[in-house]
């Protein structure tokens, strides 16, 4: 009877841990976004997982742009800026992409299009963005390369660090997540950023990579996969829970 006992608890303890590390390593959209906090979210809705979303930003921009109202300019063809933000003159801006209020693009920053800018955002010098969705309050400051990426609210990207978005050997990309692989069946893909994700200077994001809500990447990393919510990935590859601190 003990030993029943003990085998349940054990059962028990086991069940509930395996749950914790399922729950930890969420990657569906809903657990990596609060899409209230983007124009977008429509449009993300239809999508399980951020990646299959990359595909079809271009036509969302240019399906969302004539719908945005007066409160947005279209300064040139396929490129609405809201009034409110702030582009410098040595930025460029490509066709298509949506800049949202109160959002600055900084000195010979280089949208190459299809970007999704929110509101409140720094897009900084030298910042190069390429099919992406930034939502609300996403900082891009200095010397950042983001492309085929989506970050979250409030997210941070660190001076010079990048999300590198092809392999070198140029195959299709796959997302691990420890000993599980999920084929994603596209060859551009940078880092989904979780809400509130903060990205060490010179960090680099290899292609794949994922991390989730509130998490922090140590300066100088070279990061890959699934990285839990409320974690922190060292420079040493190392991933320790904050609460484990």
């Amino acid at each position: 009877m003990r030993g029943d006992l003990i085998d349940r608890e054990e059962r028990s303890v086991y069940a509930e841990y395996t749950a914790v590390m399922e729950e930890e390593h969420m990657y569906k959209i809903t657990d990596l976004y609060d899409l209230d906090h983007t124009i977008a979210a429509d449009y993300l809705r239809q999508f399980t997982y951020p990646w299959e979303a990359l595909k079809g930003i271009k036509e969302l921009i240019l399906a969302l742009g004539p719908t945005l109202g007066p409160d947005y300019e279209e300064r040139e063809e396929g490129v609405w800026i809201h009034k409110t933000a702030k582009v410098f003159p040595s930025a460029y801006l490509g066709a298509p992409c949506i800049i949202g209020p109160n959002t600055e693009v900084r000195h010979c920053a280089f949208i190459r299009g299809s970007a999704l800018v929110g509101a409140d955002c720094v897009v900084g010098n030298s910042v190069e963005l390429k099919n992406v969705i930034l939502f609300d309050h996403v900082q891009t400051p200095h010397y950042n390369y983001v492309g085929d990426s989506i970050l979250g609210y409030f997210s941070h990207m660190g001076a010079g660090s990048i999300t590198s978005n092809v392999k070198s050997d140029k195959k299709l990309v796959i997302v691990h997540n420890g000993t599980e692989q999920i084929e994603t069946g596209i060859k551009k893909f940078g880092a989904m950023l979780g809400d509130y994700v903060e990205v060490g200077c010179n960090a680099v994001c290899n292609p794949g990579t994922v991390i989730g809500r509130h998490s922090n990447v140590y300066p100088t990393s070279c990061v890959r996969g699934v990285v839990p919510e409320n974690s922190i990935w060292k420079d040493n590859g190392e991933i320790i829970h904050k609460e484990e601190r």
